[in-house]
């Protein structure tokens, strides 16, 4: 599984970091984006095998992008993970809903980010 592509989609500097870094350090190629249009671009031109989303993010928010992503021909075998700081009940429900194999909370824990990847994968 190491060398495989991961799409990290998150506005903040800071969280991209943190979640790219104990990706990296797994073995996976990550690639970047810091909002839904840009995240759409990368889906496209970097085929990624999984993608871990942001729910709060400019241009589109993670929810919306996560349905359109699930809806494409193209793009609906892609796992996402939804990693947001939005953690009510409803929230999770609703990412669910919306096409996301799994919905994580921030803060969230670098290992169980990982081994979420890598089950998904």
């Amino acid at each position: 599984m190491p060398g495989q592509k991961v799409l990290v989609v998150d506005d903040s500097w800071t969280e991209l970091t943190m979640i790219a870094t104990p990706l990296r350090n797994s073995g996976f190629e990550v690639v970047t984006a810091v909002d839904g249009d840009e995240a759409v671009e990368k889906v496209f031109r970097e085929r990624p095998q999984c993608i871990v989303l942001d729910v709060v993010l400019p241009k589109q928010s993670g929810f919306q992008l996560c349905r359109k992503l699930k809806s494409s021909e193209l793009s609906r075998h892609i796992p996402i993970i939804l990693l947001t700081s939005k953690n009510t009940p409803l929230d999770r429900s609703w990412g669910l809903r919306q096409g996301a194999d799994l919905y994580m909370t921030k803060p969230f824990n670098e290992e169980e980010l990982v081994a979420n990847v890598r089950r998904l994968l």
